[in-house]
């Protein structure tokens, strides 16, 4: 989060894929992720997608898309496919 906040080219309205389809193991605990929710240098209108074929990924990252919900960021969406997660962000008809 930092490296992009100093980056001149980073808007916080940009829309994020995070791909998570090579990970293999997560050494996070439910603590880590509401830790890790509790701030996002998006914007709550940001479209952002996780792509998380296995469960334990795909739960994280609903958790992590739940607490930010608490925050008012609505756009965060988990996805088991690429495909998905771009007609998630892309789509004119998603709703964010």
């Amino acid at each position: 989060m930092e490296k992009l906040l100093k980056d001149p080219d980073f808007d916080p309205s940009y829309s994020q894929i995070a791909d998570f389809t090579q990970v293999t193991k997560i050494d996070l605990s439910a603590q880590d992720v509401h830790e890790l929710a509790q701030e996002s240098i998006f914007s709550a209108q940001s479209r952002r997608a996780f792509i998380a074929p296995n469960d334990v990924a795909y739960e994280f990252g609903r958790m992590f898309g739940m607490l930010r919900e608490n925050q008012r960021e609505m756009g965060i969406r988990v996805f088991r496919t690429l495909e998905d997660a771009l007609d998630g962000v892309f789509s004119k008809s998603a709703s964010a």
